[in-house]
């Protein structure tokens, strides 16, 4: 199939990739420049495990511009991955949306058949809205076009996108048409069926099943992406708001969200506390549903919670440090981790960024190291007021305390003799319950966790 995907980010590229790997002609467009350079010249503009060398695999079976024309708008499918972000009261801004779907109705030839669908995470309504923009434009043009509309959410998580996208659990489709139904099932028939070669080092789980093919209404599909995140976030939040009254009681929160993640149940993934959740997603997420609940003088107080649960986390560390140190400014802190999750180099939202500003608002001098985060961070954040080092333990040089803020695999595996070596304190916290307490007390290190 001939399939034109709008936007270029985590979501569009990932899928632009995999659908061009399983056999579909697929062309992307970005409207920056420098992004469409960046691909035609082989590099991923971002930072996703595996992208690098799928993309290297395909790209010559994909095509790249920054604007959409009449073939690339009457492609059999055009899926819109643009972002979403937020507005003051919490709404997700549709204007890239709404750009997207007036450029396709400038650009769809006579005659044309294609189906349009938000892939992007927009607020229920959405796909109404897109059609309503794409007819009104061709009946200005005078335009005879068969168009059709629905909604397709994504369910991929940063760092494991194209794991995700090639074994979903569900393939989630919104549509009033049976036409646009049948097509989607066309499009994502290899991978609903398994029946492409396993990308190199892409092999499937032994044990999962076929994804489902789950179809609905489009304000059905619309919802089921905010509940879905929201009901993750709010795992993530239910631990760390055990966390505070198990260090109350003398209980250990990571003993006791094993065994309630044993329950089938409820399951033990977003069980792990620590200094809360990032990204560009939970939080937008749970925001757009909240304000969707507002709109109409719904009121939704467990997804609230779990926002003021998570935004209290980040406080959590610092008390924690404050605890330990006692005297916060004029002390040397060693920041392992900005990003927000491992295997990214996304900072959106993220907890080491929050921490970052209020250590260095108190008065300690940062020294900051992550991975692949730190080029981002110079130029997302260049008034973070952060030093940044070359390793964990240059990190750690002179350091009273460091605090280890993203699981990333190189600090789950540093060798602690060598930062015992350059500390001049002994103070540990970690943010993500990751570290092994048991090996650093034994060191002489005086170990923090969260609900421990």
């Amino acid at each position: 199939m001939r399939v034109t995907i709008i936007g270029t980010g985590y979501v569009g590229l990932t899928t632009g990739v995999a659908l061009a790997y399983v056999g579909h002609e697929v062309t992307a467009i970005d409207k920056k420049e420098s992004v469409i350079e960046s691909l035609l010249a082989g590099r991923p503009p971002l930072h996703e495990p595996g992208l690098p060398e799928l993309f290297a695999e395909v790209r010559r079976r994909m095509r790249f511009d920054v604007a959409l024309g009449p073939e690339t708008a009457g492609a059999d499918v055009v899926l819109i991955c643009v972002g979403t972000p937020p507005q003051q009261n919490g709404d997700a801004d549709l204007r890239y949306v709404e750009e997207a779907a007036r450029a396709l109705a400038e650009q769809l030839p006579e005659d044309a058949d294609t189906l349009v669908v938000n892939k992007s995470t927009v607020p229920v309504g959405s796909a109404r809205r897109v059609e309503a923009i794409v007819r009104e434009g061709l009946a200005r043009r005078g335009v005879r076009a068969k168009v059709a509309v629905a909604s397709n959410p994504e369910f991929l998580r940063e760092g494991s996108a194209l794991y995700d996208t090639f074994y979903p659990d569900r393939i989630v489709v919104g549509a009033e048409d049976g036409g646009a139904v049948e097509r989607l099932q066309r499009l994502y028939r290899p991978i609903l069926e398994q029946s492409f070669p396993p990308p190199k080092g892409l092999a499937r789980t032994d044990g999962q099943g076929l994804p489902v093919f789950i179809t609905m209404t489009p304000t059905s599909a619309e919802l089921c992406k905010y509940a879905a995140n929201t009901f993750l976030a709010m795992k993530v939040s239910f631990a760390n708001e055990i966390a505070g009254i198990a260090e109350r009681v003398g209980a250990d929160v990571t003993e006791v969200m094993r065994a309630v993640g044993l329950d089938r149940r409820i399951g033990a993934r977003y069980l792990g506390a620590g200094a809360g959740w990032g990204g560009s997603c939970f939080g937008k997420d749970v925001r757009a549903l909240l304000a969707l609940g507002e709109q109409y003088g719904y009121e939704m107080p467990l997804a609230a919670g779990t926002l003021r649960v998570n935004e209290r986390q980040r406080r959590v560390v610092v008390d924690k440090l404050q605890a330990a140190l006692k005297v916060i400014r004029g002390s040397t802190v060693g920041l392992w981790g900005l990003t927000f999750k491992p295997n990214t180099d996304d900072l959106r939202d993220a907890p080491a960024v929050d921490v970052a500003k209020m250590l260095v608002g108190m008065g300690a001098r940062v020294r900051a190291y992550d991975p692949v985060g730190m080029e981002r961070a110079r130029r997302e954040h260049p008034d973070l007021g952060v030093e940044y080092a070359a390793s964990p333990v240059e990190a750690a040089e002179a350091a009273d305390a460091v605090v280890l803020m993203t699981e990333w695999d190189e600090f789950l595996h540093v060798d602690w003799q060598a930062v015992a070596a350059v500390m001049r304190g002994r103070v540990v916290v970690d943010g993500r319950n990751a570290l092994d307490r048991a090996a650093l007390e034994r060191l002489g290190f005086r170990y923090w966790g969260i609900g421990r």
